[in-house]
């Protein structure tokens, strides 16, 4: 049966929410001044997906939903850039600049020269092209003279426009960049897959930007910096004038950008960033100068491989050789066993650096690193210092390779290594390395909410032995804890009161507090409204977990693993014989009286979180959403609530106060 004809309102609508939805991804990504809220900004999203769905004709190539709409590629075409993305020579030292700047204005006949000062941003060279204002192309620097067509892989990143204000053929050139923050996270994530890490966020990118599926690139969180821009193949009259029309277009240019109407002043630029690097969110690994003037870099010219009115000017190496005094291995609370080197201090980048993480047992089997070796470390910008190479002429002799322990080395349990995977892990839940971690993930506002329970507390709760599990918390005495240090007898009792209240927050909680490895908050939430009792999951056999959404066969395993323990089937008693709600308010049997039906919370409740609205419908069975459609069964709306109120009107969708939905839930007033 053909999709439906969109008509002309549909038509209109569409246009208008990409031409909004574009508008506030500029101001988000390139203006860095959001004028909506995230919540806002993916209803907009959402309700241009459900008209797309609908009328798939109204669909474009440069709508924001298509950013991940095509499919894994086979493989990458090769394209010819229409003039060469020429590599930039490098200067290492003063001199060298100083040298630079003397040739520029010696073939420029003595004149004043003035250069742009740009960071060097240590990533992905990449063209862009967009046609008749749309985005068309975007090509890798390759060898200069071609490079793959990655277009699908771009258009996933959120700061560049896929629709900018310029007729003819735009060319845009940048970097391609991974933040800091996505580095860590991505490389967090590949540890505990077990799966080998990025060495760098530039690696990282590189990687990132090859993938044959624009699904992965988009969950890298990619971001890009341009400096290079010429429409129907004309520059601008200067550097300076061509970073301003590209924020003039919308596109993302580097903020730290500096015009410099001296080699002084450009020096100057230089050891202020040299200065000032490790505050970047991203890495950079020194500057780049052009000459300004495009009619003066037109008579420079260029060489075979370079231009001449260009250089980049390199940040002295964020590397250091040291020696690794001893490999300790460190217990995390997933259990994961992580071997870390004991380094001689050095001093890197303003910091000193003693330890260095080694990862896993393959990543020290691969570099082969010993006790008494020489390493080249290296650290970018704010991330963790790495061990680089071992420097195996200078090993000293009868260094042995290091043996990974086989018993967790605080506790003394079996170490496994799951099948498949390249942490080896203790699985006692009760391990003193664990406990803290377990304790502090235990006591999380999204867990089980204690207050009061931070890291201060916990030390000494764990330093005093007055606990040793998580169940001991259940167990503590006012007056024991009165005694500690800050604490006193009415913090005591508020701390108490806390740890009682948490009792009643529920499977889903309980669940994703226990930090059984893979099981997510979400996935707890599921867990919970499938199984509805903490017996009811620890007596589920492999194809029961299997039948559940978002379940596979590494999940269900881990799961099965977690309750097959002794350690946890103990604590699991105990934490019910205190009292623990392990099971959902409406007991085993049966749905929840909201099952099936699909709530949105708008405004300010007078009695309640939003959060604690979500978990008090969720407990019903309902379904918690963020963005207002036609299948909504109700809007809970408080004091001051947004858009998704005109939303709902406009859709007919019940719209429910504060009381109404007390009386909904249950909840006495």
């Amino acid at each position: 049966m053909p999709a439906p004809a969109a008509g002309a309102k549909e038509r209109a609508r569409a246009e208008a929410l990409r031409r909004e939805i574009l508008d506030h991804e500029r101001k988000y990504y390139v203006d860095n001044n959001p004028q909506i809220s995230d919540a806002e900004f993916d209803r907009l999203m959402a309700e241009l997906r459900d008209l797309e769905r609908r009328f798939p004709a109204l669909v474009t190539p440069e709508s924001p939903t298509q950013r991940v709409g095509e499919k894994p590629v086979e493989g990458f075409p090769t394209v010819v850039h229409r003039t060469p993305m020429l590599s930039i020579d490098n200067g290492y030292d003063e001199e060298e600049i100083r040298e630079f700047d003397a040739r520029v204005r010696k073939l420029l006949a003595g004149r004043a020269v003035a250069y742009t000062a740009e960071l060097k941003i240590d990533g992905l060279g990449i063209s862009v092209v967009y046609r008749g204002g749309k985005f068309f192309r975007a090509v890798t620097r390759g060898d200069g003279a071609r490079g793959d067509d990655v277009s699908a892989n771009v258009k996933t990143i959120r700061s560049l426009p896929l629709v900018i204000e310029a007729e003819g053929t735009v060319e845009v050139r940048g970097e391609i960049y991974m933040p800091f923050k996505s580095f860590r996270a991505i490389n967090a994530e590949r540890e505990e897959a077990g799966e080998p890490l990025f060495a760098n966020p530039r690696n990282a990118a590189a990687g990132s930007i090859r993938q044959l599926d624009p699904r992965i690139t988009a969950s890298r969180n990619l971001s890009v910096f341009l400096y290079y821009l010429t429409i129907d193949g004309r520059e601008e009259p200067s550097q300076w004038g061509a970073l301003a029309r590209l924020r003039e277009l919308g596109l993302p240019t580097n903020p730290h950008s500096r015009l410099c109407r001296t080699i002084e002043e450009s020096l100057g630029y230089f050891k202020e960033w040299s200065d000032k690097r490790d505050s970047l969110a991203y890495d950079a690994d020194g500057i780049v100068l052009k000459v300004d003037d495009a009619a003066e870099r037109r008579e420079l010219g260029a060489t075979a491989k370079s231009p001449r009115w260009a250089i980049s000017y390199k940040f002295p190496a964020r590397q250091a050789t040291t020696r690794v005094k001893d490999i300790v291995i460190q217990v995390g609370r997933t259990g994961a066993l992580t071997p870390v080197a004991v380094l001689e201090p050095v001093r890197l980048s303003g910091t000193t650096i003693s330890r260095s993480t080694l990862h896993n047992e393959e990543e020290l089997r691969r570099k082969d690193i010993r006790i008494g070796d020489a390493v080249l470390i290296e650290r970018s910008g704010d991330v963790i210092p790495h061990v680089v190479s071992v420097m195996k002429e200078r090993r000293p002799r009868g260094a042995k390779p290091f043996a990974f322990p086989r018993r967790c080395p605080v506790c003394g349990s079996k170490v496994l290594k799951p099948e498949g995977e390249v942490i080896s892990r203790c699985f006692n839940p009760s391990c003193p390395a664990r406990v803290r971690e377990s304790i502090l993930h235990y006591a999380r506002r999204r867990a089980m909410d204690i207050e009061g329970l931070g890291e201060a507390v916990v030390d000494q709760l764990l330093d005093s032995g007055l606990v040793r599990t998580i169940p001991d918390l259940y167990e503590l005495e006012p007056d024991a804890v009165a005694g500690l240090e800050r604490m006193g007898p009415k913090s005591a009792r508020n701390l108490l009161d806390q740890i009682e209240s948490s009792k009643s927050r529920g499977l889903a909680r309980l669940l994703f507090a226990l930090g059984i490895r893979h099981v997510g908050e979400k996935l707890a939430q599921t867990l919970a409204a499938r199984f509805r009792s903490l017996g009811g999951l620890a007596s589920a056999g492999r194809e029961d977990l299997l039948g559940v959404e978002d379940i596979g066969p590494k999940v269900a395993e881990s799961i099965l693993f977690f309750f097959a323990q002794p350690e946890n089937r103990r604590l699991i008693e105990r934490l019910r014989k205190a009292g623990v709600a392990d099971r959902t308010p409406e007991g085993p049997d049966g749905p929840g009286p909201l099952a099936g039906q699909v709530f949105v919370i708008t405004g300010t409740l007078p009695e309640l979180t939003r959060d604690e609205a979500r978990e008090l419908l969720e407990a019903r069975g309902a379904e918690v959403v963020s963005s207002v459609t036609r299948k909504t069964t109700g809007l809970i709306v408080g004091a001051s609530p947004g858009s998704k109120l005109d939303r709902a009107k406009e859709l007919g969708v019940r719209t429910i106060g504060a009381e109404e939905f007390l009386d909904l839930v249950g909840r006495k007033r």
